[in-house]
């Protein structure tokens, strides 16, 4: 392993680990993004949306940068400002994680708060319309604005070149859509490599990107919530198809990922695991499906991983859990047999 001198240089050639196999040589993997630092692959995005604004001289030396966040790009962008010696300032709201609000202020950022503690609501509009003014209101400030940033989905072209040195080729990508920039990145940066997958999108129920009616939701860090406007890192050109995932799906396939496997994944991950595991057969035979992982499960061992805090939302469902459970089973790659593995 080479020795590096900045956190940055972590970044990056995450593993794929092979959750599920069919009979007919279908295959689905999971791009463990938690192994970059920050334990997110929104730290991918975070240097590039800061690469790109200095490169166009939007931020300058000992610069203020702004974002709304529910937490991963906010802990990606306090890396990048301690390293290039930016002020940081993440304007949130007390639905993110305790464990990501805390680790940010850690790593030196200003938190700002839309709502009064106790009020746990998805506030996204609201963190993004205050993150706009104050950088408005600050001559030195840059207001990254994660998701109308081309830079975000620039942030995510490596992710395809490390996919394409480790397989040779993806028929299905399948993962999450919040800002967008993870899958849509990931997808073009395929297709100008000559490597025309299948792009398959996933958000909770209560999501707007993919229409229907919108309501509230637990997944943090992914859809569009009611009243915010999709933004510009979506990119329904290269979408092929749109699913919704409740939350008790998305997050008892977590808790039995985490529980038969020992591999925690957070609750967003859960849900496009779900939706890959639950049509893993519909796929044609022999295809290569990648499911991008974007963060661990780590940071949720307070809520997705906690009895009490799921009972109280009416989110913890024992049967939704044996059914994947029983599917992890059913299609358990033939190496992972414990005699083989002894």
């Amino acid at each position: 392993m080479a020795l590096v001198t900045r956190v940055t240089d972590l970044i990056g050639n995450t593993p794929l680990f092979e959750l599920a196999a069919t009979d007919t040589g279908t295959r689905l993997l999971l791009k463990l993004e938690q192994f970059n630092p920050t334990g997110a692959a929104k730290i991918r995005m975070a240097r590039e949306m800061v690469r790109d604004a200095e490169r166009r001289g939007l931020l300058k030396d000992g610069g203020h940068i702004i974002e709304s966040t529910s937490g991963n790009t906010g802990l990606g962008l306090a890396v990048v400002a301690a390293e290039r010696g930016y002020r940081f300032t993440a304007v949130v709201d007390h639905h993110a994680c305790k464990d990501k609000l805390r680790a940010m202020r850690a790593m030196g950022a200003e938190l700002v708060y839309v709502a009064d503690d106790g009020d746990d609501s998805l506030a996204t509009s609201a963190r993004e319309d205050l993150a706009e003014a104050m950088a408005a209101a600050r001559p030195d400030a840059y207001f990254t604005e994660q998701h109308n940033n081309d830079a975000n989905a620039l942030g995510y072209y490596a992710v395809a070149e490390e996919l394409l040195d480790d397989l040779g080729s993806v028929d299905i990508l399948l993962s999450a859509v919040g800002t967008g920039g993870s899958l849509f990145g990931t997808a073009r940066r395929l297709r100008e490599l000559g490597c025309a997958a299948r792009v398959i999108g996933v958000e909770p129920i209560g999501s707007i990107a993919f229409g229907g009616e919108g309501g509230p939701y637990w997944q943090s860090g992914t859809g569009t919530p009611p009243g915010a406007t999709v933004g510009t890192a979506v990119d329904y050109s290269l979408l092929d198809e749109g699913v919704k995932v409740s939350d008790v799906d998305a997050f008892a396939t977590a808790r039995a990922v985490a529980a038969r496997l020992g591999l925690l994944i957070g609750g967003s991950a859960g849900g496009s695991v779900h939706a890959a595991l639950t049509r893993l057969e519909q796929f044609p035979a022999g295809s290569t499906v990648v499911t991008i992982v974007c963060d661990g499960g780590e940071k949720y061992l307070d809520t997705v991983f906690d009895d009490d805090w799921m009972n109280e939302r009416d989110l913890l469902d024992e049967s939704s859990e044996s059914a994947v459970l029983d599917l992890l089973d059913r299609y358990s790659p033939a190496r992972r047999d414990l005699v083989g593995a002894r």
